[in-house]
Parts: C-alpha cells; structure tokens; sequence
C-alpha cells in the first residue's frame, strides 16, 4: 500500500511550497508590520492590523462593493442559464453551433474582453453610438459614473461567465430521463409547468452548485477591475481584491495586505462550509 502514496510526495512537496507555506507565512505577516522596506525583517505589533483595518472606511467601502457585486451578479448567474441551458437541451438542427456560441465568451481572455468591452463604453463607444441613434443626444458615462461604474463591470462578469454555468446545467438536464418528461406530459402538465415539476426540483444540486462558486468568483473579482476601472472613479467600484492588490503591489504595505487577505480567506470559507452543507442536504 505504500507505492501509491510514494507518487503523491512531488505532488505534496509542490503544494507545500506554493499555497501551504505562503499561506501560513501570510497568516503571520498580519500580526506584522511589514511595509515601504520590504528589505527589513517584519516586526510584531499584535492586533493593530485588525483595528486599522475596523477602521479603515475604504475597506468597509470595498465589503459594501463586494456585496453588492454578489448581489447585482450571482442572482442573474443562477437564473439565466439554466433558461439558456433549457433552451440549447432541445433536439434541433444546428443546435451544437447555438451551444458553442453561447460557450465562446468562457474561453476568451478576461484581458482581452476587459479591453474590448472597455472601448465599448466609452464616449464614442457603439453603446453610445446606438443610444444616440435612438434619440439620447448625450452618451452615458459607463466607467466614469460612480453610479454606473460597478454595474457596467457586472455586465462583463455575466457575459463571461453565462456560458460556463450554462454547460454545468446542461450536464444535469441530459441526466433527467425524458419519461419523467413524458409523464408530466400525460398528467396535463404543459411546456413550462413541466419545468416546475420536474426540471427545478431535479436541478436543486446543480442550482447549489452554482451559487456557491458564483458567489466565490464574484468574491474574488478582479481582473474586470482592474482593466476596465481600476476601482474607480471614487473607490466606486473597488472591490475587496482589488483593495487588497493595492496595498500589496502599489503601497507595499504587505502586512495590511495579508491581514486583508485573511478577512478574504474566512468569508470564501465561510461560502465553501455552505456550500459543503447544502450539497449534503441536498443529496440526502
């Protein structure tokens, strides 16, 4: 029995080095300080990372963001694929290339769809071109509206990510036998209303299963943000990531980052125990 475990050393050496260690050397940096130069050794200063962080009214600005980006995104994750997956289930002529259409956004860069749906927000973008065509003399401010900014960046995430929670749907769908569906049918039940019957109750894990890592990628935004925004304008759109990037890599304040870091790690945990629990519930 010892062999297979023998192939597993590497594999462990590797995880150790690269997520175990940093992890706990990060865990250690909050109690630090440990910031501008980086060439001196970190010195201890207990819990003062934590209460500046209670403190900090940007950090709580980025938790309101956060929040609202789980909010504006995830909902709409959940729902619109399933609709979408519903609809490219059907036996039709041609309905792979409907499959693949929807899919081509998942593989795209998030760099290079950042910057393309950055060129079509701004002033001059089509967005505005159309809005003028159909009578709005003045564009809108997408990026640059503290109100608008965030939502215009959850556009992107949506458009993104449609498509892969679709396939995830899809897999769960192709598993439902169609004699449930033909029953359904013979008790009266017509197009829609077999759905309701049938097809949520039977998709209950799969619906779990997207709310939970929907929520954990919308956590852990920042690739939108950072191309299109750059948390602006006004911290509007500064998200707890992105938050935590700019003290690290722009301030240099690396014990303020991992204390920020850690706050991060406990609410994705925090995500990951749900989603543990109503995916053992649901399958009981």
């Amino acid at each position: 029995m010892l062999p297979p475990y023998v192939f597993l050393i590497p594999a462990l050496i590797l995880l150790c080095l690269t997520v175990l260690f940093p992890a706990i050397q990060a865990f250690a940096l909050s109690f630090t300080s440990y910031e501008y130069d980086i060439t001196q050794p970190p010195q201890w200063i207990g819990w003062d990372n934590f209460l500046r962080l209670w403190q900090d009214e940007v950090f709580w600005l980025t938790i309101k963001n956060t929040l609202l980006y789980l909010l504006g995104v995830v909902p709409i994750l959940v729902i619109a694929p399933l609709g979408l997956a519903i609809l490219v289930n059907q036996k039709l002529q041609g309905i792979n290339w409907f499959r693949t259409a929807f899919y081509t956004p998942v593989v795209i860069s998030m760099v290079v769809a950042g910057i393309a749906w950055k060129a079509l927000y701004t002033q001059n973008g089509l967005f505005n071109q159309f809005l003028k065509q159909i009578g709005f003399s003045e564009g809108i401010r997408w990026l640059t509206d503290p109100k608008l900014a965030l939502w215009s960046v959850m556009l992107v995430t949506i458009w993104k990510g449609i498509g892969y929670y679709m396939v995830i749907y899809l897999a769960g769908l192709q598993s439902i036998s169609p004699e449930l569906y033909e029953a359904a049918a013979i008790d009266g039940s017509d197009s829609w209303q077999k759905h309701l019957d049938i097809t949520l109750p039977l998709m209950r894990p799969y619906l779990f299963l997207v709310a939970i890592i929907s929520a954990i990628s919308a956590t852990k935004v920042f690739e939108e943000i950072y191309i299109m925004t750059q948390g602006g304008p006004r911290n509007s759109s500064k998200t707890v990531v992105y938050f935590l990037y700019e003290k690290a890599f722009q301030d240099l304040d690396i014990s303020y980052a991992c204390t920020i870091g850690l706050i991060l790690f406990l609410g994705i945990l925090g995500l990951s125990i749900i989603n543990v629990k109503l995916t053992a519930d649901s399958n009981e």
